[in-house]
Parts: structure tokens; sequence; C-alpha cells
């Protein structure tokens, strides 16, 4: 598996993006999406990473996330998400480790994240509690949301 720094140009990137998002307006009440648009996550305060199988044209995406500066010292996890037919194979965990690595080079003291209280999420706050993150309250702009975990752990 290969990470890289993703422009978001990829179509394939751009596709999984796109049903990151279909997938948020299914599960989530709209006032509780929190998921980026493209242009947004172009923004330069946030980095996309995708994780690819292979390399040259037979590349096969497995997953994405997303960095964005909420302060020197803290960073907040953007889209993170994995193929479905990358599923169960580790992806998650590898980009996960990925992202905390980055926020270490950054000299970032504290890594929280958002995600949705549905069953849907429960996969993604299994990870995120198995890598040591801890529920907390709204951080950076969010507020109380009733359909939102917060997270966050220092590193």
């Amino acid at each position: 598996m290969r990470i890289i720094e993703d422009p978001l140009r990829h179509p394939a990137v751009l596709a999984l993006i796109a049903e990151h998002l279909a997938d948020m307006h299914a599960t989530s009440p709209p006032e509780s999406i929190h998921a980026l648009e493209v242009d947004a996550l172009r923004a330069d305060d946030i980095t996309l990473w995708a994780a690819w199988d292979n390399e040259g044209k037979d590349a096969v995406l497995l997953g994405c996330a997303a960095l964005k500066i909420l302060s020197p010292a803290e960073l907040e996890i953007k889209t993170m998400r994995v193929t479905a037919a990358a599923r169960g194979r580790g992806v998650g965990r590898r980009l996960l480790e990925h992202l905390l690595e980055q926020a270490r080079a950054r000299g970032a003291r504290r890594l929280s994240l958002e995600t949705g209280v549905e069953d849907y999420f429960a996969a993604a706050r299994r990870l995120y509690q198995r890598a040591g993150f801890v529920e907390c309250p709204p951080f950076g702009t969010y507020r109380e949301d009733p359909n939102s975990v917060f997270m966050t752990r220092e590193i």
C-alpha cells in the first residue's frame, strides 16, 4: 500500500469523496453533516492523502483521509473513507496511523475528529477508540449535536 498526498484531481479519488458525501446525506440529518465538499477539501489548511494498491495504470484506490489545521497545536481528521472493496483489510487503520505520523511531523499535540452516532459509524468509532481516541466536548467551530460524537487524543 502506498499513501501519497493527493491534489484532488484523480477521478477515483473524486468518485470516492462523492460516494462519501452521498452516504453522509443518506445516514445523517442535514444539519449534522460535517463532511466537506471537494472544493472545501482543496483549502490551504487541509491536506488529503490517498492510499493505493499497486502503481501506474494498475493502481487501485483503497481509501483517503485528510487533516485540517485548527491551530499549530491541534489538527482535525476530515474525510476518512475506505473503498467498499478494501474494507476489512486494515486500510483504515493504516490511514489513521499515517495521519498520526503526519500530525506529529507537523508538531501538533492533539488530533481531534467528529463522527456520527448512527450504527453506520460504529466501525469508525471502534477504530478511533482502539487508536487511543476518547470522547470529548465539541472543538473548533463545532457545537453540541445529538447526532455527533467528538473524539480527541494527545499525540
